[in-house]
């Protein structure tokens, strides 16, 4: 697997933080409301979206709930707390934090949400560990992300394989050896996004 540090995901999302919702954000939507629809479909009282990024997201939530969002980049967040501040009334954290090594205690969220994070952060296997210790037994982990595999996608995910460091992305990322390698229950896994680009993965957390 293609090697990431913390420096590439700073140093990229500082990049991309002025850029990302004009570059990704219309590509990226269909997968972002199914994986809000799927949050809304579960009635948490508690969220937690890792990688929140520029906050696409948070409007779209339910407005009950508590949600705290975390990301590496500063620069993506203030750019959250100003979509977070239009939305009056609602309890929102927005934070600074490394989430491969959380400061929450075991069980703290109903759901986790982890939109397009876990091809990009350097040890998915320590992340995935820590969102099943912040999400409670029994609660929702949602992951959407690039799975590769597509026979239509292929030629683009050789191309860009060698310039994971660079773009802070790995394109050759697998499905069996990231999400069914471990002892959660799978409910669902949905293709979303141009020609099944990404799929949405709804868990049980055991």
């Amino acid at each position: 697997m293609a090697q990431i540090s913390v420096d590439n995901v700073v140093n990229t999302y500082r990049f991309y933080a002025p850029l990302y919702d004009s570059l990704f954000g219309a590509a990226f939507e269909p997968g972002r409301q199914a994986l809000t629809d799927a949050v809304n479909a579960a009635h948490p009282s508690s969220i937690l979206e890792v990688g929140v990024g520029t906050g696409l997201t948070l409007a779209r939530y339910p407005a009950t709930a508590s949600v705290v969002g975390i990301d590496l980049s500063n620069e993506m967040l203030e750019i959250a707390r100003g979509r977070a501040r239009e939305l009056h009334g609602r309890n929102i954290e927005l934070i600074a934090m490394n989430a491969e090594m959380m400061d929450f205690p075991d069980g703290s969220f109903d759901c986790v949400a982890m939109p397009y994070v876990l091809s990009v952060t350097p040890h998915p296997e320590k992340l995935v560990a820590e969102i099943r210790r912040v999400c409670r037994k029994g609660g929702t982990i949602l992951i959407l992300n690039h799975f590769s595999g597509s026979r239509f996608w292929w030629a683009m995910e050789r191309a860009v394989h060698k310039l994971a460091a660079r773009i802070g992305f790995r394109s050759t990322f697998c499905y069996d050896e990231q999400i069914l390698k471990y002892d959660w229950h799978v409910e669902s896994v949905k293709k979303v996004n141009l020609f099944g680009l990404s799929r949405l993965v709804t868990i049980r957390n055991t």
